[in-house]
């Protein structure tokens, strides 16, 4: 039994890391990712705009989690639950929002003491995108030990 369920996490796993990827860089329109992050306190438009964007990137990010999964736990003849697998694919989508507005990582690093490594970008590195990216595998990781219980 324990087995079993060790195999469910590591396919899950593996296959919301690679949907992720996919998502993230060959799904996402170009317009979403310049648009996402988008905080414009003066006239509201441009924060519009950015949760506008940041909501249909986060829908897409997700569909092809759920198609990815789907699909995938298919072929390696993995069986899931629908309840589990739902409440894996919500926790994704949410932190991945939340993430991908961009501000509210910033104010969490700044919380952190990593203010200046989400604002490095010299030296061949984006602190912000590595941030990011550290943030959604943990997630990722999280929604996968939900999938498989």
């Amino acid at each position: 039994m324990h087995i079993a369920r060790a195999a469910r996490f590591a396919a899950a796993h593996c296959l919301l890391r690679a949907a992720s990827d996919v998502a993230d860089h060959w799904v996402q329109t170009d317009h979403q990712a310049r648009t996402k992050g988008q905080h414009d306190h003066n006239d509201g438009q441009s924060s519009a705009a950015g949760r506008r964007a940041c909501a249909a990137h986060v829908a897409t990010y997700t569909a092809t989690q759920a198609a990815v999964l789907l699909a995938g736990t298919r072929v390696l003849w993995v069986r899931l639950r629908p309840g589990p697998v739902a409440a894996a694919l919500t926790l994704s989508a949410i932190t991945h929002y939340v993430a991908d507005r961009r501000e509210p990582l910033r104010k969490l690093a700044d919380a952190t003491g990593k203010g200046n490594f989400v604002r490095l970008a010299d030296f061949g590195m984006n602190g912000a995108y590595a941030l990011d990216q550290a943030w959604h595998h943990a997630f990722e990781t999280a929604a996968a030990l939900i999938a498989s219980a």
